[in-house]
């Protein structure tokens, strides 16, 4: 792999081994955070109980995060900026498109089991966008000789910041609607003319309060459980887009008389005007929670974007003679609570082992491998060519090294969540998360050592 870095980047590697230290320390203070964390929850110990980190991942959540971006993206970015920027959230949707081609190859090679093919394509193509990009910008910039400048922390937050908006879109749609329990492996029973969802709503009721919940369902979105809706754990789109005679229509929206005031009435005449492929998309345009985007991490950034871009408002809020200046200062503060919370947190996720799972050991190693060594590899290609294409921001390093981190990270923790959202794989994607965040610790650790030879001189 260095030879093929080599050749795109001659004259620029380095070989001291106090590069290969600088790129390693930054990886060993997030891991001494993270076993801190493991040790702090580890069942034997129950120093600081499951509880206490849930709170934790709130304040993150709804708090420390928010702070964080706002005071970061809304002091760097500017209307110029802005425009050359453009393909950080391109680069999310290359490496996602790249991903799921991915999970489909160790679909093919690997064979997972017949329920798992979807999840297995989704785990391997949404890699971690937002907390731990987050906390590797965090840690590389928190020495005085970082490779990245001065303005290292900022610019870092500013460029994860404005991808996560991206990936939260993806998520709140594509992902949320191929997270779905399969039609085919959902058991439905019929008793007296009515419809038994079996393991739906008896689930749903034993989860909602429960504490021995795994850490990772509410690791990056806390408050899950009060985003369930009536089609949440149910295959509600394979029940709309395929015809089946056994489902009475009391189960699921009826898509040819959605309408609920008669035949006269405006809504059946809508209805009765449109194509039967369009009545469906609708219907499940309907249910997809796109509300739930705006979420304090997303609102904060487009705060930030909103107020960074108008020149007035910056000057009001950032800088030091702001007016403002001591809530930004205030904002600051508490965002930088973040890096360490976010740690603890995946230090208290570890510290739960991995759940029981029907994936099996080969898909398991698949995705790993697809995810942490595949991925990255093609991305250095993909940034290199690019790099080339004129579509990166010129000389900066920073720039470079968030696009190819985007390549680099474990699948996201949020996934875990919309699992349990779903009531589709909780256990696979639990005990998939717990190893891939183990060996990403050593894929990443390559992956710096590696960036931090060649990016520094481009």
């Amino acid at each position: 792999m260095l030879r093929f870095l080599n050749e795109l980047y001659p004259d620029k590697m380095k070989s001291s081994g106090e590069d290969l230290l600088s790129a390693i320390i930054p990886l060993m203070k997030l891991l001494s955070l993270t076993v801190i964390g493991l040790v702090l929850a580890h069942p034997k110990t129950q120093i600081i109980p499951r509880a206490t980190f849930r709170l934790l991942s709130k304040l993150v959540f709804a708090l420390f995060l928010p702070c964080l971006i706002f005071t970061e993206l809304g002091e760097s970015i500017t209307l110029e900026n802005f425009s050359d920027w453009w393909f950080i959230p391109v680069n999310v949707l290359v490496s996602t498109a790249i991903g799921c081609i991915l999970g489909f190859l160790v679909v093919v090679i690997c064979r997972p089991p017949p329920q798992f093919r979807r999840f297995t394509i989704i785990m391997t193509a949404f890699g971690n966008t937002g907390n731990l990009p987050l906390a590797i910008v965090g840690s590389v910039c928190h020495t005085a000789d970082n490779p990245f400048g001065s303005h290292c922390h900022s610019r870092g937050v500013a460029y994860v910041s404005f991808s996560s908006w991206v990936s939260v879109i993806l998520v709140y749609t594509l992902v949320y609607h191929m997270m779905e329990p399969p039609l085919e492996y959902y058991e439905i029973i019929e008793e007296g003319g009515e419809i038994i969802e079996e393991g739906c709503e008896i689930e749903e009721q034993q989860t909602v309060n429960d504490v021995s919940r795994p850490l990772l369902v509410e690791a990056e979105w806390p408050g899950i459980e009060d985003k369930e809706t009536e089609h949440s754990k149910t295959p509600f789109i394979a029940r709309i887009f395929q015809n089946i005679s056994n489902i009475s229509q009391t189960s699921f929206p009826d898509v040819e008389a959605s309408g609920e005031g008669g035949a006269n009435s405006p809504k059946s005449i809508r209805c009765l005007a449109e194509p039967k492929v369009v009545r469906r998309m609708r219907i499940v345009a309907e249910q997809t929670p796109i509300q739930h985007v705006l979420q304090p991490p997303t609102i904060a950034s487009l705060l930030a974007i909103i107020i960074g871009m108008v020149p007035q408002l910056k000057a009001f809020l950032f800088g030091y003679d702001a007016p403002l200046s001591f809530v930004t200062d205030s904002l600051e503060i508490l965002g930088g609570a973040t890096v360490p919370s976010v740690m603890l947190i995946l230090g208290g996720m570890l510290a739960e082992g991995p759940n029981d799972s029907k994936l099996g050991l080969r898909t398991t190693v698949g995705i790993s491998i697809a995810r942490l060594l595949v991925l990255p590899v093609l991305g250095i290609g993909v940034v290199a060519l690019s790099d080339k294409l004129n579509f990166l921001v010129h000389g900066d390093a920073m720039y470079r090294f968030v696009l190819l981190m985007q390549y680099t990270t474990p699948s996201a923790i949020l996934l875990g969540a919309i699992a349990s959202l779903r009531g589709y794989a909780v256990s696979e994607a639990s005990a998939l998360l717990f190893w891939q965040h183990v060996f990403a610790l050593f894929s990443l650790s390559v992956y710096i050592v590696i960036y931090f030879k060649i990016i520094p001189y481009v």
